[in-house]
């Protein structure tokens, strides 16, 4: 099998000279190199993002297993995404992200890669440009964090957070309490312990087939997460010698695998635009049917917060993710290919889950199906989601008047104010919070709950937007409103005291008005003003698709495929960059 990488360092000639000194420039013998598969390690390292502080170790572990499979490892790096700090969002950056990574690995002489990513938008971001690439690859996640102990109790980041953040607005407990569990919170190196987002995604890349077995769970500072990097940059030898590509793991029965796993987990809502984002780039037909179609017969089996009670670290002591698959089979395709060379099936243990109030069983599930659903009508044409399994049953069906907020910062000014017209009926609205209103789609669909009502006793109401809610967050929440408000449509002109009725049962969300109240107001309506002029944000506003169709560049979506496995230009691009 000839290696992509002779393409650079085959030939005996003034493009061969020029490659092959570059590596010996940096110390390395014709006997590193020569014939070897070349293996990138595309790092998201970034002391920006504490979920993925951690990764020089972890990519150190990945050359070690490169490099006793006879490969050479070369370590680059790419742009970093972070949720706590990076603003107004990660998502909003997450198409960068991508562009970085199927770029490097469409102009360098890789014959496979292993993706090493942790934090939320920065696994489907590396996802989506391998994807496009279509270069042999393999993720490497970075492990949950330790739990944080906040008076003797294990804590989810985030999901603890909330509620105590609600706490504290109620006055059930003071500032310096608050000040206590911020010590406390921050407990170690890795992505949030529970099932938000980041462990969402671990979970799903191993159910689609393009990481290890096993390798999704355990923590980030446990000795068997460097142990799985290094059984992964092993394996990317081998994948470069198979040519195993993405292109024949991310088929259309994986997609249906790894939604299954999102039900079964309890997962973030953030999976859906990202495995939609994907499947496009994968050349997948999906749609947000598929999700509420598999939802209906998909119970919820494993306990993690915020759906559940326990945390990550809890999923990896009672068998992981393959353990998950093993109770998940009957509803799973087994026949799917992994990156493991073997399929599902071929990978599930032999043994159940040592811990059955961790991972239950289909006929004992710890919630019934459909805790994902896509709701449509009059406010949501083309779709919105909800996640019943962390909402209140009462308020799955439920008709209130509307209190709007034009944006993040109408919302801020106005939502504790104690004149505001408001009750535990009304369906608080956020518009301008989607890809391009925001914009990047923020995680502002959890919106807080009025002071003077949580002070009242009021711990949940239906609340409606364009934005994302983060995976650790809870409540009875419509997100990912499509088309965004700032879109001419049903939410853009939707104004408070309208009723908004709300059936999750028959998958409805509507704005009762007047027929033709919708049509004129929309007839009536202009658009807010643009957020960029210039550079990517500008891009961004020009290009990205709405959420119902992943947020991804309309001109991204499909692969580079053969352009990236025979890049243009060899000689030419050696002159040029000399």
């Amino acid at each position: 099998m000839a290696l992509r990488s002779g393409r650079w360092f085959g030939g005996h000639d003034l493009a061969g000279f020029v490659h092959r000194s570059a590596l010996r420039a940096e110390g390395l013998s014709s006997a590193a190199f020569d014939g070897r598969p070349i293996v990138g390690i595309c790092n998201s390292w970034s002391e920006l993002v504490n979920c993925n502080v951690h990764f020089q170790a972890l990519a150190g572990a990945i050359a070690r297993g490169v490099l006793q499979a006879g490969g050479l490892p070369l370590q680059f790096p790419t742009i970093s995404l972070g949720e706590q700090l990076m603003k107004p969002t990660t998502m909003l950056y997450r198409n960068l992200m991508a562009m970085d990574v199927e770029e490097s690995l469409r102009s360098y002489p890789l014959d496979a890669v292993v993706l090493l990513a942790g934090c939320d938008k920065t696994v489907p971001a590396q996802l989506m440009g391998a994807a496009s690439a279509d270069v042999p690859a393999i993720m490497v996640t970075g492990g949950p964090a330790k739990p944080a102990v906040f008076r003797g109790r294990q804590l989810g980041v985030g999901t603890d957070l909330w509620r105590y953040t609600d706490d504290l607005r109620a006055g059930r407990i003071t500032q310096a309490e608050y000040d206590e569990l911020e010590a406390a919170a921050g407990s170690s190196v890795g992505h949030c312990p529970e099932m938000g987002t980041a462990s969402t995604m671990a979970a799903i890349v191993e159910a689609l087939g393009m990481s290890l077995p096993g390798s999704a769970a355990p923590p980030a500072g446990d000795a068997r997460r460097y142990a799985a990097a290094e059984a992964a940059g092993r394996r990317a030898v081998a994948l470069a010698h198979e040519e195993l590509r993405p292109s024949r793991i991310l088929t259309p029965t994986a997609f249906d695998n790894a939604i299954t796993a999102l039900i079964a987990t309890g997962g973030s809502t953030n999976a859906v635009p990202h495995l939609l984002a994907l499947a496009g780039r994968a050349g997948v037909e999906l749609t947000l049917e598929r999700f509420d179609e598999l939802a209906r017969h998909t119970p919820m089996i494993v306990n993690v917060r915020p759906a559940g009670e326990h945390l990550v670290e809890q999923l990896f002591h009672a068998g992981g993710v393959p353990a998950v698959l093993r109770e998940l089979a009957p509803l799973l395709d087994l026949t799917a290919l992994t990156v493991s060379g073997r399929t599902l099936g071929e990978t599930l243990p032999d043994q159940p889950t040592s811990d059955p109030d961790v991972i239950a069983s289909l006929e004992d599930p710890v919630k019934p199906t459909g805790g994902l659903v896509v709701l449509r009508g009059s406010l949501a044409p083309r779709g919105a989601l909800l996640k019943p399994s962390v909402a209140s049953e009462r308020l799955l069906r439920h008709s209130g008047t509307a209190l709007v907020f034009d944006d993040i910062d109408d919302l801020a000014a106005r939502i504790d104010d104690p004149a505001l017209e408001v009750d535990a009926n009304t369906i608080l609205v956020l518009r301008n919070a989607g890809p391009i209103g925001a914009p990047g789609m923020p995680e502002w669909g959890q919106l807080p709950i009025p002071e003077r009502l949580l002070r009242a006793g009021v711990d949940d109401m239906v609340r409606v937007s364009d934005a994302r809610m983060s995976g650790t967050a809870f409540g009875t929440t419509v997100l990912h409103v499509a088309p965004e408000g700032a879109i001419a449509g049903p939410l853009a002109v939707a104004g408070t005291g309208d009723r908004i009725e709300l059936d999750v049962e028959a998958r409805r969300i509507d704005l009762a008005v007047e027929p033709g109240e919708i049509e004129r107001r929309i007839a009536e309506w202009a658009p807010p003003a643009r957020k960029y002029d210039r550079g990517y944000g500008s891009l961004f506003l020009d290009h990205v698709l709405q959420a119902d169709e992943g947020c991804d560049f309309d001109f991204l979506r499909g692969r580079s495929g053969q352009a990236a496995r025979e890049p243009y230009g060899i000689l030419q691009g050696t002159i040029g960059g000399w």
